[in-house]
């Protein structure tokens, strides 16, 4: 019987995992057709397209799939989406971003503002909390892409804001508005990076306990979990043992 449980819990996490990778790849597509519809289908010609593709290589999604997302941005039937952030508090006064991508303004935002308001949150207006993270672009690079010092001067040369290296690989960071710029040069110099991501990072942090931790890992999976929105960013601080034990459970 032992066996036989841990078999069903076994497959039972696979699943789980399969749906997130599911949801995971929809979303990506998603991103991808709506940049090939704003603006030209090839990824050398538009940026957007390009840092789309990009992501979608980073998460291992096939190749097919990727040229699928293309090809339907230019079928009649495509549905019109548009980028929405949404902005808010959760427990502690934790601020929260979520970005979305959606063909129904009324609904992404009900379901935002119940995930908030489940999970003890609060939705606020754009720009309630934006002004505690910067709009950046992260570009890695693998170890063995090149040296730390090479790859410091190949950012500075292009135009980056900074370069960090350790045993994990290089990380290269940038505005958002140069990210497309930074990482087509930094690929001509260096390779294809492991990734070339857009994000909001946290400028300064709120520290809270590990029932409110909780909560609010709650409230992001909830916002994670919609099919509109692709991504959430939050500005929590927390100890690594106590992140480490709820991440686990």
């Amino acid at each position: 019987m032992a066996g036989h449980s841990q078999f069903k819990n076994i497959m039972h996490r696979k699943g789980r995992q399969d749906a997130a990778r599911s949801k995971m790849f929809a979303k990506l597509a998603r991103e991808i057709t709506v940049a090939a519809k704003t603006g030209l289908a090839d990824p050398a010609m538009n940026p957007r397209l390009r840092l789309a593709i990009q992501a979608a290589r980073s998460e291992n999604m096939p190749k097919d799939n990727i040229e699928r997302a293309i090809k339907k941005a230019s079928g009649a039937d495509t549905e019109s989406y548009e980028a929405i952030r949404y902005e808010g508090y959760g427990p502690g006064g934790v601020a929260i971003i979520a970005e979305a991508l959606t063909n129904n303004r009324n609904r992404t935002g009900g379901a935002v503002r119940a995930v908030f308001t489940k999970h003890g949150g609060n939705l606020g207006a754009t720009g309630s909390v934006a002004h505690m993270f910067a709009h950046v672009g992260e570009i890695l690079y693998p170890p063995a892409a090149a040296s730390p010092d090479s790859v410091l001067e190949a950012a500075i040369e292009v135009g980056a804001d900074d370069a960090q290296s350790d045993a994990g690989g290089h990380l290269v960071t940038c505005s958002f508005e140069a990210l497309g710029s930074v990482s087509s040069a930094l690929e001509a110099k260096l390779g294809e990076p492991t990734s070339v991501k857009a994000l909001w990072r946290p400028t300064q942090t709120t520290a809270v306990d590990e029932e409110r931790a909780a909560s609010i890992l709650k409230l992001i999976a909830g916002l994670e979990d919609d099919d509109d929105v692709q991504n959430v960013y939050s500005n929590f601080e927390v100890s690594d043992a106590v992140l480490a034990r709820l991440t686990a459970a």
